[in-house]
């Protein structure tokens, strides 16, 4: 266990090593910001019953956001290592693949959280300066960011398989944004998809991805949404230990 911290210690201060990190907090804060700006302004003329959080949610913002920072925070986690001559001396290291894998993993997800902090200032900035009595609720709010960690979970569990892949850090931020385009766009095929599919539809409504943070953004916490996201993330964990195993046989 005590590898394991140390690992993650140093995966995570990676990221506030190199400008990359910095870049990515900088823009993800922005468009957070930006996005509450244009919401505000729209509420100033129209009130809604929606929760803040969904209005957030259904914005092109926060998906940029968590479409484009995954491969970015997950292409050096292995890429990074094999290009630097450092994976051999890692790998002979007295740490198993299974740690290895965890610690690079727990890191990125723990940076990917870190991001979406600021969220929270938003959130805390409307409540304070708001006329109306309690307009936060703050169950949606723990909701929507468990929401926000699953999804963070199965994409950062994507994008460390991608980056085991490859010894390039571009290769693999672009393998990884293509497998999460396709996940994230299957869901919009089960509204074209003969309602005499029942299955398949059933299938594509399971990984609409949208569907889910609606639920989770409105206070809902479904089971099988949890499900999917845990078991999305274990799969690939499980493909990046194989892939990382695998060096034992070359």
């Amino acid at each position: 266990m005590q590898v394991y911290w140390t690992l993650t210690r140093r995966e995570l201060g990676g990221y506030f090593i190199s400008l990359a990190g910095y870049v990515i907090i900088a823009v993800s804060v922005f468009l957070m910001g930006l996005s509450f700006v244009i919401l505000l302004d729209k509420l100033r003329a129209d009130s809604t019953p929606m929760p803040l959080t969904e209005l957030f949610y259904i914005t092109p913002f926060f998906w940029c956001i968590l479409l484009l920072s995954a491969p970015l925070i997950t292409m050096r986690l292995f890429a990074l290592e094999k290009y630097s001559g450092t994976f051999e001396t890692l790998m002979t290291a007295p740490v198993g693949d299974i740690e290895v894998v965890l610690a690079k993993y727990s890191a990125a997800l723990i940076f990917h959280m870190l991001v979406w902090l600021p969220l929270l200032v938003c959130i805390g900035i409307v409540n304070h300066y708001s006329t109306a009595s309690g307009p936060v609720d703050y169950g949606v709010i723990g909701s929507t960011f468990l929401g926000i960690l699953l999804l963070g979970s199965l994409f950062m569990a994507l994008g460390t398989f991608a980056s085991a892949l490859t010894r390039s850090q571009i290769i693999a931020a672009v393998l990884s944004l293509a497998i999460g385009l396709t996940l994230f766009f299957l869901g919009f095929l089960a509204e074209r998809v003969p309602t005499r599919s029942g299955w398949v539809t059933d299938a594509l409504n399971y990984v609409a991805m949208i569907d889910h943070m609606q639920d989770f953004s409105r206070g809902i916490v479904d089971s099988r949404h949890v499900l999917f996201y845990l078991t999305g993330t274990v799969f690939f964990l499980f493909l990046t230990y194989r892939v990382i195993e695998s060096r034992r046989w070359k």
